[in-house]
């Protein structure tokens, strides 16, 4: 009796509890239910201590090993709770701890000790977390993580919105999956979709070796795809590309740039920029168009003999001590057989009493080569569209033009076409591999969807009417392991600042600007593996240096044998000269011009002391050799002509007109000087006075003078549009293809085409309107010399007659007047 007397006072006293806090709670809030206990007691009359209690509030769930109910003086009601604590909430997520104090007013959360929070697919696991229940907001300030479809984030502060599944880090914040790895201060990430916002400098390591920099912008780690707006850069390997904006997507390997775009390839020594690019990782390319530019460093010599590049002898500074001391020790010895080899052969010389010549030394001699000035220039080169890859050099097919430094036998037959490159589809990847990933992408995500699978679809919010079953006790020796993980990766962490991409991109730039001094022989045998880069300028090319600008409608240059292929009417100036072909072929060797092939119709013009006469140069074809980027021999072949006007040093006129016709011309040059001249086969020279030159002699078919398209300086050069004109057109019927110079020069002084005349005429119209003015100005003059002398003799003249006029007049008056008077005289009667 005395037990069921006590068990109804407890039950009448925490009634008397529950109603005491409903009517007192001036919030008017919903009081916290128990729910179930193993035991309950009073503590001073104001706190319930219950164990293995389960409270109720507000559809959530609060359990723990032991809990105290209790009010404040305002009447607010908490509630603390020591081990194993578990919050459920209405829409399934869990919140367990070791330690947890709770107001019921404002629903806020206090957990310490191990605590984990899982919300479908994400976890986070810390030692501190605050979270309001009715808000959903979690939140951790002393170091924590999310784990989440497959990524992993840890950082020093985050807030947690379970509503939108939206997590905010900052301070040392780390995001590791199996492809990536960030490093930033700032971020936003979407739990579900896996999306992660920055808000400051950034820093996207690939597993692959690819990084992303950028201060603003968007990634997602479940696809690679990202969409940077704010210094943004893209590295791979020696590969760097930036742009205002930046998109790139990781499984695909691709990537775009726009406005103020530059990419650089600091292995191949190219770089290049524009307003628009595009990048694709497998075959290393990309497309530039909007004012595509390419600049290309070279070495300007002029008074040095080509020697071997500087470098190659050059210990690589990359070899270790031991190496480096080897490869000395071997040259060491090698210098020492040469100078043993040399002293043999005095001694030899000196015993059969000839004069032994000093030989110069060698290229690959030991000797390092004298030192030589050089100045570096660059090239640059613009176009509609710029293409450039990497391929395997085993695929690279170098053009075998057959050139001779001496001239080769004169070919009587049709040349051979070398062919030109096949022109690509700029805007496809050009990569079987990557289009057979997107194709197997595709087949997959058709499977997929076939299955009915939704893609990104947000996941119902599942509604729980009774309590779930309770959760796996946490693991507080893994979670304080990760935790103390996590501190250490952050600590270790290096964090951008915001000048990274600056100083990468300024490094790289330094190194592609340096002239590559290695040296390309298209003969060596390259390993099955080696790459190397081509490029391809499609419509409307330009080329601009220094010393040398060209135009033409593409242009293709492959890096294994340093050749140009200017295709499509090209046209190059170079100082006063003009030059022309339907292709011609450019070879730069150890950054030096080396040789020059203008095949087909190849012309030749330079102006004559800035007159309307030009010297020209024609042929089928010709040859030209360079040394120290100077034209030291040029070989014309094919229906050779050459056209000179002779000049009086003296009084800087045109005296004659020297005419040459044969099947081969060689000329040799010295300091831009003629020092040698040859007309081969059929030859047929004739000198014309200047005053007995016409105009349909003074021209050569074919003749095209173009400077209005010549580019004047970069800034011109992206500006301009190149003008479609033809030149003086050949007569087939004229122009004897065999050889019989002597009938083409009547025939065509006496037969020439009216039409072909007028475009000739127009070409120098301008300059003969100068001249013409210059005559009538001339003419002026004379005339007023004229009058000044004339002038004063007419007039004495003119007084003289004035005056005999006078007197004559006054003579005649007197004569009258007599005659008059005598035959008044006469006619009168006499009285």
């Amino acid at each position: 009796m005395r037990y069921l007397f006590t068990i109804l006072l407890s039950i009448l006293c925490f009634t008397t509890f529950g109603q005491t806090e409903i009517a007192e709670n001036p919030s008017g809030n919903a009081p916290m239910r128990l729910v179930s206990s193993s035991s309950s007691r009073f503590i001073d009359q104001r706190i319930l201590r219950s164990y293995n209690a389960v409270y109720e509030h507000k559809g959530s769930t609060l359990a723990a090993d032991s809990g105290d109910l209790y009010k404040d003086d305002l009447g607010n009601e908490f509630f603390k709770a020591d081990g194993n604590v578990i919050i459920t909430q209405p829409s399934g997520a869990i919140i367990q701890g070791t330690h947890l104090t709770y107001e019921a007013s404002s629903q806020h959360a206090v957990l310490t000790r191990n605590v984990k929070m899982i919300d479908g697919e994400t976890t986070l696991t810390t030692n501190y977390m605050t979270y309001n229940m009715r808000s959903q907001v979690g939140t951790y300030t002393g170091g924590g993580r999310i784990v989440g479809r497959g990524d992993t984030i840890t950082s020093q502060r985050a807030y947690y919105f379970e509503q939108t599944k939206d997590a905010y880090f900052n301070n040392k914040v780390v995001v590791r999956n199996p492809s990536t790895i960030i490093y930033t201060d700032t971020m936003q990430y979407n739990t579900m979709y896996r999306d992660a916002f920055f808000f400051g400098p950034t820093h996207i390591n690939g597993r692959k070796g690819e990084k992303l920099y950028t201060e603003k912008g968007t990634y997602n780690t479940a696809f690679g795809v990202a969409k940077f707006n704010k210094n943004n850069l893209y590295t791979e390997g020696s590969r760097f590309l930036k742009g205002d904006s930046l998109y790139y997507d990781r499984d695909r390997g691709f990537g775009e740039a726009y406005r103020n775009v530059l990419f650089v390839d600091t292995l191949d020594k190219f770089y290049a920029s524009g307003g628009y690019g595009k990048y694709l990782e497998g075959d290393q390319s990309i497309l530039m168009t909007k004012k595509p530019l390419i600049k290309y460093v070279v070495r300007t010599d002029s008074a040095a003999q080509d020697t071997a590049a500087s470098d190659s002898l050059a210990i690589d500074p990359n070899l270790s001590k031991r190496e480096q001391r080897r490869i000395e020790r071997e040259r060491e010895k090698e210098e020492k057989e040469r100078v043993k080899e040399v002293k043999r052969a005095e001694k030899e010389a000196e015993a059969n009493g000839e004069l032994l010549a000093v030989q110069p030394t060698e290229r690959d001699s030991i000797v390092p080569p004298p030192q030589e000035t050089s100045r570096i220039d660059t090239a640059y080169m613009t176009a509609d569209t710029l293409f450039s890859k990497v391929i395997f050099v085993r695929d690279y097919r170098p053009l075998d033009l057959k050139l001779d430094r001496d001239g080769g036998q004169i070919e009587e037959e049709e040349e051979v076409d070398y062919g030109d490159t096949e022109e690509v589809d700029l805007f496809s990847t050009g990569d079987s591999s990557v289009q057979q990933i997107t194709e197997e992408k595709e087949t997959v995500t058709k499977g997929v969807k076939s299955q009915g699978t939704p893609v990104l679809k947000k996941e119902p919010t599942k509604q729980t009417k009774t309590p779930p079953a309770k959760p796996k006790p946490v693991d507080p020796a893994s979670i304080q392991a990760s935790t103390k993980a996590d501190s250490v990766l952050r600590k270790n962490a290096v964090m951008p600042t915001g000048k990274e991409h600056e100083i990468l991109m300024s490094d790289a730039l330094k190194v592609a600007q340096q002239a590559d001094t290695t040296v390309k022989d298209s003969t060596v045998i390259y390993a099955d593996t080696a790459r190397t880069r081509i490029v391809n300028a499609y419509y409307n090319v330009k080329v601009f240096k220094s010393d040398l600008q060209a135009v033409a409608d593409s242009v293709y240059y492959g890096m294994v044998d340093s050749m140009f292929r200017f295709m499509g009417s090209p046209m190059i100036w170079s100082d006063g000269s003009q030059i022309n072909a339907d292709t011609i072929f450019m070879q730069i060797k150890n950054n030096k011009m080396d040789n020059a092939l203008l095949k087909d119709n190849a012309f030749m013009v330079n102006a004559v002391l800035d007159t309307v006469k030009f010297n020209q140069l024609k042929g089928r074809k010709m040859t030209a050799f360079f040394a120290n980027n100077n034209l030291e021999r040029l070989f014309v072949d094919g229906n050779a002509e050459n056209l000179v006007f002779t000049t009086n040093d003296k009084t800087n006129k045109i005296t004659e007109m020297f005419h040459d016709r044969s099947s081969r011309i060689k000329i040799r040059m010295e300091g831009k000087k003629i020092i040698d001249y040859v007309s081969v086969r059929k030859v047929d020279q004739k000198i014309y006075p200047f005053r007995l030159v016409t105009q349909e002699l003074e021209v050569l078919p074919g003749f095209i003078w173009k400077p209005e398209d010549r580019p004047k300086s970069v800034q011109d050069m992206l500006n301009r549009t190149r003008t479609k004109t033809t030149g003086v057109e050949n007569d087939k019927s004229k122009t004897n293809q065999t050889g019989n110079t002597g009938q083409e020069m009547d025939e065509f002084s006496t037969d020439a085409d009216s039409t072909n005349i007028e475009k000739a005429k127009e070409t120098v119209k301008d300059t003969v309107k100068e001249s013409a003015t210059d005559t009538k100005k001339q003419l002026q003059s004379v005339e007023k010399k004229a009058a000044e002398i004339v002038n004063p003799l007419v007039d004495s003249a003119n007084k003289k007659v004035d005056s005999l006029k006078s007197k004559v007049e006054n003579i005649n008056v007197d004569s009258t007047k007599t005659i008059l008077r005598d035959s008044t005289k006469n006619s009168i009667p006499k009285k």
